[in-house]
């Protein structure tokens, strides 16, 4: 099936060749990439023209993050559309093959690949990278829930696919949200009875070393989006999980030895904490 890739990007740079250039020599060529960019102000759209993509451009005080793919989305030909983000990229050229491949088998209506960390992440962001994209493949469905809870609906637009069709039926992305609209569509895909594939094979390079400001911000923004559909939180809370995050955390720096980042990750972890509790009660 055709695939379109649908990118967008605010002042993504020099960074975009790269990611464009790596797109175009994958193995699994795209039918069309479409760049949905907030009005940069630096070469990123000389460079997405420069290099065959489709650009669209809208007012930067107008993106949000389901309404701006969902936008893109109607304007792509392909029966797959695959989601990426401007500083994520390919890890090699079967990426993009490997990560729409399940997406022929009859009930699965997405896919999302593993993140592996970039060479200057810190030692907090490579253990983030290995709890939350394993090198195990899987695929989840609405029978998992007890096991899981809600980290069965989670899913990721960093490098994702969907059956467009399958995208359009679902209602697309929640476009009333600042955050996990990616989840919240995988929610829907699996309590409708479709599965959601998990594929490491499919892997780009992407982390982030976030302050504990923008941590805050984060779950904040996570909080507010699951007050705003609080029927997700029918299926399990995260609290458990983010236990067993900070406990898989402290027992990762203590046997690489990283003892002065402890009380780093007891701020962090805070913060975390704290952001989630507020956005839960300010939406």
């Amino acid at each position: 099936m055709p695939v379109s890739v649908i990118i967008p990007t605010l002042n993504a740079g020099d960074r975009l060749e790269e990611l464009l250039s790596s797109l175009l020599f994958q193995e699994t060529k795209p039918l069309e990439i479409i760049i949905i960019d907030s009005s940069s102000e630096d070469n990123t759209l000389e460079i997405a023209e420069r290099l065959g993509a489709k650009v669209i451009v809208i007012p930067r005080e107008s993106f949000n993050h389901g309404k701006t793919r969902n936008m893109a989305a109607g304007e792509a030909c392909g029966d797959i559309l695959a989601f990426m983000t401007q500083d994520a990229l390919p890890y090699d050229s079967t990426m993009l093959g490997n990560l729409v491949a399940p997406l022929c088998s009859p009930g699965i209506a997405a896919s999302y690949g593993r993140q592996v960390p970039r060479a200057d992440a810190s030692p907090l962001e490579v253990f983030a990278r290995r709890f939350n994209y394993p090198d195990t493949p899987f695929t989840k469905g609405k029978e998992d829930i007890p096991t899981l809870g809600i980290k069965t609906f989670f899913f990721s637009n960093v490098c994702s696919a969907v059956r467009k069709d399958f995208f359009l039926a679902a209602g697309m992305f929640p476009e009333g949200v600042r955050s996990n609209e990616d989840m919240l569509l995988a929610a829907r895909f699996i309590l409708s009875g479709f599965k959601i594939s998990y594929l490491p094979g499919a892997k780009v390079i992407h982390s982030h070393n976030y302050s504990i400001l923008r941590q805050f911000r984060r779950y904040y923004n996570t909080a507010s989006a699951f007050r705003k559909n609080a029927w997700i939180l029918n299926y399990g809370r995260p609290d458990g999980e983010g236990k067993r995050f900070v406990r898989e955390q402290m027992r990762f720096l203590l046997e690489e030895h990283r003892y002065a980042l402890l009380p780093y990750v007891f701020l962090e972890s805070l913060a975390k904490y704290a952001g989630y509790r507020i956005g839960l009660l300010a939406g």
